[in-house]
């Protein structure tokens, strides 16, 4: 990991375009390529961010660029779609650089572990011939809780959550990306599963081909009869 406190100017260019201008922000420079960019605010999310794979180079300014105070420019390109994110830095504060090693994962709560054990044994509420192939399917960037296959076979990933919110869909499109580059599993088609989803994780994952899935966790404890509900 590489943090870097730097006063600089971001332009995204690809499918969409964004312009970020000159402040004092955080750039944060991953093992695996991404490259993030952060602000002072806005919690956990980045302002504009490089998912991998990609590649980093650093130049030297032209001469319009020198004479408005920038000294180097970063330009993060993506393999795949040709996308770039170009910073413009003009000073660096603080930098520093450390090997975090390898990361255990998330460890789920008691809850969320129990969902993702109850849905292995009951994959047929995301569908009739549904079949669980494994639980905590490993990738290289982290475990999708069940990788399923569908009654036509074709794979699915799960990702489970007690709420789904934008973090969570966020999450499985990084797993999907990456599983559809392994022939023996594309196409995969993802399905985001929780008790609650919020609506903006809703409508995102739908913009995305994620299947949304409410979980009821009391059903698949066999607690719920519906021949006892009210309503």
């Amino acid at each position: 990991m590489r943090v870097v406190i730097a006063k600089c100017q971001v332009d995204y260019a690809g499918r969409l375009s964004a312009h970020l201008p000159l402040a004092t922000r955080v750039l944060m420079l991953k093992a695996d390529g991404s490259v993030l960019v952060h602000s002072d605010g806005g919690s956990y999310k980045p302002l504009n961010w490089m998912s991998p794979p990609c590649t980093l180079s650093v130049g030297e300014p032209s001469d319009d660029q020198a004479q408005a105070g920038f000294t180097e420019i970063w330009t993060v390109r993506q393999t795949k779609t040709d996308d770039s994110l170009v910073i413009s830095i003009s000073e660096v504060l603080e930098e520093v650089s450390h090997d975090l090693g390898t990361d255990p994962g998330l460890v789920k709560d008691g809850v969320e572990a129990h969902l993702q054990e109850l849905l292995a044994q009951h994959i047929e509420t995301l569908g009739e011939g549904y079949t669980t192939i494994r639980r905590e399917y490993m990738t290289a960037i982290g475990p999708v809780d069940i990788l399923a296959r569908d009654s036509a076979g074709a794979s699915i990933a799960v990702e489970i959550k007690r709420r789904g919110g934008i973090d969570g869909v966020e999450q499985l499109t990084r797993y999907l990306d990456l599983m559809n580059r392994d022939p023996q599993l594309a196409p995969v088609t993802g399905v985001f599963a929780a008790q609650e989803i919020k609506p903006q994780a809703r409508t995102l994952a739908q913009d995305r081909g994620i299947r949304c899935v409410v979980l009821d966790y009391d059903a698949l404890r066999g607690m719920d009869d519906p021949e006892t509900r009210l309503f």
